[in-house]
């Protein structure tokens, strides 16, 4: 599986960026594109922020899944929105590691007939306005893609404006 994902892992699309939340505005900044791959960088560069209000990152991943990541005083707290990436994915096989979650036991190649679960804290976003069951029901749906959801969260919690300014910034088109 190694080869398989670092094979993966070396043509990745996708963003990352960091959310944080000012007194009246939220900022969004594209993260390294390491990010995208190893979940420490994130989380690096996440901490490196040293932002005073409410903050974390989004990684949409080659476009196939997202992670939500929020380092805090008390560790990083997680989502992977579907743990099934987890068996081409590096970066989400390392979500699921600190999740102590195992790797979902299905081949690569019946990935397409295994409808996705998410992985990890549900009540991530909680205390700024989106909750588990709505979060919940965001992930749930099948028709959604990964950036829909994306969105989705991005427009719940009002920061869809600035996502979408700083996705533009970084010459990011969406598929």
């Amino acid at each position: 599986m190694a080869a398989q994902t670092q094979q993966q892992d070396d043509d990745l699309g996708g963003y990352a960026v960091a959310v944080v939340r000012g007194e009246t505005s939220w900022t969004v900044t594209s993260l390294d594109s390491r990010a995208l791959t190893s979940l420490p960088a994130a989380e690096e560069a996440l901490r490196e922020l040293r932002a005073a209000g409410a903050s974390f990152g989004i990684l949409d991943v080659d476009d196939a899944f997202f992670v939500i990541v929020r380092p805090g005083p008390a560790g990083t707290r997680l989502l992977l929105s579907d743990a099934t990436a987890a068996v081409v994915y590096e970066v989400a096989e390392e979500v699921l590691d600190e999740l102590s979650v195992d790797v979902p036991d299905i081949d690569a190649d019946e990935l397409e007939e295994v409808d996705p679960w998410e992985e990890g804290d549900l009540t991530i976003l909680a205390d700024l306005g989106l909750g588990e069951q709505e979060l919940s029901a965001i992930l749930a749906d099948q028709e959604l893609f990964p950036e829909e959801q994306i969105a989705r969260i991005a427009e719940r919690l009002e920061f869809d404006g600035p996502l979408d300014a700083a996705l533009e910034k970084a010459g990011y088109t969406r598929p």
